[in-house]
């Protein structure tokens, strides 16, 4: 987890359809996480293979310590609204 962070951790790759449309969805708000590519950060990586049982699936965005992969773009939109 980058040193300095929003209370919204959102792990992503180039190309991912869904990270995306997250981004996408989120609009300007979006801004206000830190994203970190797991292409970029092997550390990232790790982390994303071990919250999704080995798979680098992505979008994982981390919420209160916890988590959450693929979750609906509403939940993250009203956390960084908030």
């Amino acid at each position: 987890m980058p040193a300095k962070h929003s209370p919204v951790l959102i792990y992503w790759r180039p190309g991912c359809g869904f990270c995306a449309r997250l981004r996408a969805r989120l609009g300007p708000v979006a801004e206000k996480a830190t994203w970190v590519n797991i292409w970029d950060d092997q550390e990232a990586a790790a982390f994303v293979r071990e919250a999704n049982g080995g798979s680098e699936t992505v979008p994982t965005v981390v919420l209160d310590g916890i988590p959450l992969t693929n979750p609906d773009p509403r939940v993250v939109k009203d956390r960084l609204a908030a």
